[in-house]
């Protein structure tokens, strides 16, 4: 009986100290787990509140770079009334909204970012507002659109659609030599030959084929603001010196060409503009001894040799004039002048001779060739003989002064034609081609 007893003690406390210990362990395991559990869900809150404080300092914080073409951007377009906030030089939100209000007052589409004919546009017409005077501010009084009307009657005499406002009649001012603001010569890339007398790297010195490295971009930028300065573009009446009218149709032209070909980039399918970019980039190691021997060889030699060239090209003269329209305009756009002038050397080789004005405007300043002013003048001889042919005007076809203006311009600075050195240029490859629906 006692034995039975005991039996039963045991195995009661048996029972009682193994639950307990299972229990026990139980509660430690819930204990370390509620432990980690909270160690983690604290550090995740902890991340979490770190992430989001290094998303507000990205989103609220974040610098911009300032640049002086953003400052231009801005200046210019708080003047017209869109309002882009402090000019600081930082393109962000607030002048991406004044950007599509340009947009959309001149009725271009709406992104929020400047093409680059949108911000020429934009920027000379405010350099030009500056030096119009009391002029400009009759201008601003008599238009329903106050200031920003300016943009309006601007962009309508660069397409030639409007005449030029003249002075009030009942203001008398002498008229002033326009030499005194002109600085053609600097613009016109003269060192073009003092940087071939002394090459840099030991090679030999090459005083004909190389043109100047100057910025086309920056060249015309300055034309722009003396242009502005002098009242307006020069006119056959008030023409002093030919070097200041010509140099202002060859920026003009340059306009024209980038606005053409983004025009024709809109239509193209499949391709962002950065690589049409980059495909139009494969014009200049093909045309870059074409475009050296513009200073070097005749007229008529050089398209002999372009012509060979199209001939092996293996592209249809369609496929080859469509892209050279498109790279005409990503060259002077990229400041890429073998691209640019190999472009418009095509387009004139294929036929269209309105765009042999483009290779005198090239000899005749210095930009991608050498400067040979003797040698553009059968250029744009060639040019103006297309147009009086029935040929439609490429650029700014709504000033039908432009001809004439350019053929007294070039007739004052040539100075004839001589036999020249030859050279014999590479066969090109690679050329990129783009289809473009009409």
């Amino acid at each position: 009986m006692f034995l039975k007893v005991m039996t039963g003690v045991v195995l009661g406390l048996s029972l009682a100290v193994i639950p307990a210990e299972r229990v026990e362990a139980d509660a430690g395991d819930f204990i370390a787990g509620a432990i980690i559990g909270g160690i983690v869900g604290a550090n995740a809150k902890k991340q979490r509140s770190s992430n989001q404080r290094t998303y507000r300092k990205k989103t609220y914080r974040s610098a911009l770079p300032s640049t002086q073409e953003g400052k231009n951007i801005q200046a210019s377009l708080n003047y017209f009334g869109f309002n882009a906030g402090a000019v600081d030089g930082q393109l962000g939100r607030k002048t991406r909204n004044a950007v599509s209000q340009y947009q959309a007052y001149l009725g271009y589409p709406v992104t929020g970012q400047l093409s680059a004919f949108e911000q020429n546009l934009l920027i000379s017409s405010y350099n030009r507002a500056q030096a119009g005077g009391y002029a400009v501010q009759q201008q601003v009084a008599s238009n329903p659109d106050g200031t920003r009307g300016l943009l309006k009657t601007y962009r309508a005499e660069m397409a030639g659609t409007t005449p030029a406002p003249q002075p009030p009649t009942t203001i008398v001012v002498a008229p002033q030599p326009q030499q005194t603001v002109t600085a053609s010569t600097p613009l016109a890339g003269a060192t073009g030959l003092a940087s071939a007398v002394a090459p840099s790297d030991g090679a030999l010195p090459n005083f004909l084929g190389g043109g100047s490295q100057a910025s086309l971009a920056s060249h015309c930028n300055t034309v722009s603001l003396i242009t502005n300065t002098n009242g307006g573009f020069t006119t056959l009446t008030s023409m002093s010196d030919p070097n200041v009218a010509l140099n202002e149709q060859f920026c003009l032209a340059r306009t024209y060409a980038i606005a053409n070909s983004e025009e024709l980039v809109s239509q193209i399918q499949g391709f962002t503009p950065d690589q049409i970019a980059q495909q139009c980039a494969g014009f200049g190691p093909a045309m870059k001894d074409h475009v050296a021997a513009l200073s070097l060889k005749s007229r008529d030699a050089v398209v002999a040799d372009v012509s060979s060239f199209v001939l092996g090209s293996g592209m249809s003269p369609a496929q080859l004039a469509g892209t050279a329209r498109i790279c005409l305009g990503v060259g002077y756009r990229i400041d890429n002048m073998d691209v640019a002038v190999g472009s418009a050397l095509l387009l004139y080789t294929l036929g269209e001779g309105v765009y042999g004005e483009l290779m005198g405007h090239h000899l005749n300043a210095g930009f991608g060739t050498a400067k040979r002013p003797d040698m553009s003048k059968s250029w744009y001889e060639a040019s103006l003989s297309a147009i009086d042919a029935g040929a439609p005007a490429v650029f700014a076809p709504g000033q039908p002064e432009r001809t004439a203006l350019i053929r007294a311009a070039a007739t004052g600075t040539g100075v004839g034609m001589g036999s020249q050195p030859t050279i014999q240029p590479a066969a090109g490859t690679g050329l990129p081609t783009f289809s473009v629906s009409e």
